[in-house]
């Protein structure tokens, strides 16, 4: 038992002013109850750091700690209050926040759970606890996180979507390029919504961000235009090459309706040589001998991609506009619908075939939300799904400051 309490005021942080009165195990509830009091002597005010004297006590609380092996843990005390310049204050304790029903150690727990669960209920099930503490548990250690974080080096971001919700809810995602961790996200992705967010998050950093990435959505755009003048826009290599593999795509869903070799053949298409499986290498030859439109469309996007290797920015004009002109003579109009819409932004996609900086991060991170998303069955409130994302990729100081 000794070896127990040293143990257990290890893991409740206690000083020589606090002390292990008893504790009590209940072999039928499986729980074990440890009682504590403070000794005494002088007190500080948690508002104003005056010393003083014990004015009296709360009445007797319960905070739910670290589990005894099989049994759960609960520490009972009734906390001493001080009367100061400000009235009359309950003490700090140095196992838990005042507003807390469980601990520090307990609230470490349950945050390296839902790192390795990714799912709240889950977690509440493995720590026999309600949904409800847990869900508090991981809100509020991100908006500790959130107060705690620095933006000040933050030099080059990305902004993405992600749809949250069926029926076209999308949120957008701002996320530190260099790091690949999110920054914050915002319910929308109109020009209203994504000014609001990027205002609330980088308001103070406009001269420090140099490089922005985005697809081509336009609320995007001409928001980053308005914004941030003199940082870079960047329409990244990641979403040109996804434009030409949907028309790739599209051409395809149009030839197999005459040419039933193309079924299947989506990924044999869509993906590079050296990540097709034997039998989608087999189905892309076959495609590629019987030289239909779809093969010109791949062959299209091929030497598009050559052209990542320029070094300037003019470099890479000239050789967009090469390919432009064999995007007009091949005459695959799905293509062609594409290579006018980077026409279009030509500034950004050269940008993009000159430049280091991608969305490839964020579209990791993309990855990582689409997991969280499936893992936890989809999010009805934003401002859950927020949270969570923030959680899992954020890279934020999650737990508590006094947690063992």
């Amino acid at each position: 038992m000794e070896s127990y309490l040293d143990l257990t005021r290890l893991t409740l942080g206690l000083g020589d002013d606090w002390e292990i009165d008893r504790v009590l195990l209940d072999e039928q509830k499986q729980q074990v109850d440890i009682y504590i009091s403070h000794l005494g002597g002088s007190l500080v005010c948690p508002e104003t750091g005056e010393t003083g004297t014990l004015y009296d006590h709360r009445k007797e609380r319960t905070w739910r700690h670290l589990d005894c092996y099989e049994f759960k843990c609960f520490v009972h005390c009734r906390v001493p209050r001080i009367k100061s310049s400000v009235g009359v204050r309950t003490i700090k304790t140095p196992w838990a926040n005042a507003s807390n029903r469980y601990t520090d150690a307990f609230e470490r727990w349950t945050i390296n759970l839902l790192q390795a669960t990714k799912n709240q209920t889950k977690t509440a099930k493995l720590l026999r606890s309600k949904f409800d503490t847990v869900n508090r548990i991981l809100h509020r250690s991100v908006v500790r996180g959130m107060r705690r974080r620095s933006l000040d080096a933050i030099a080059h971001v990305s902004i993405d979507e992600k749809a949250f919700q069926r029926g076209h809810s999308y949120a957008t995602i701002v996320s530190d390029s260099a790091r690949g961790v999110v920054l914050d996200i915002g319910e929308g992705r109109d020009k209203v919504s994504t000014k609001t967010l990027l205002n609330r998050l980088l308001a103070a950093k406009k001269g420090a961000v140099t490089t922005i990435t985005t697809d081509m959505w336009k609320a995007y755009i001409t928001t980053v235009q308005e914004l941030f003048p003199e940082a870079r826009l960047i329409h990244d290599r990641f979403h040109l090459i996804r434009y030409l593999n949907k028309g790739i795509d599209q051409v395809r869903r149009r030839e197999v309706k005459q040419h039933k070799e193309l079924k299947y053949s989506r990924y044999a298409l869509l993906k590079n040589e050296q990540n097709r499986t034997q039998k989608q290498d087999e189905i892309f030859k076959v495609i590629q001998a019987a030289n239909l439109q779809v093969s010109v469309a791949w062959r299209l996007r091929e030497e598009f991609k050559a052209i990542f290797e320029c070094k300037t920015w003019s470099d890479a004009k000239q050789y967009f506009q090469r390919w432009f002109e064999s995007v007009k003579e091949a005459a695959v109009k799905e293509i062609m619908k594409v290579a006018e819409m980077f026409e279009r932004h030509l500034t950004g996609v050269c940008n993009a075939l000159c430049h280091e900086q991608s969305n490839a991060r964020a579209e990791r991170i993309n990855g990582k939300i689409q997991e969280v998303k499936t893992i936890g069955r989809g999010y009805r409130k934003f401002e859950n799904f927020r949270s969570v994302i923030l959680f899992f990729c954020g890279d934020l100081d999650l737990y508590p400051q006094h947690s063992r």
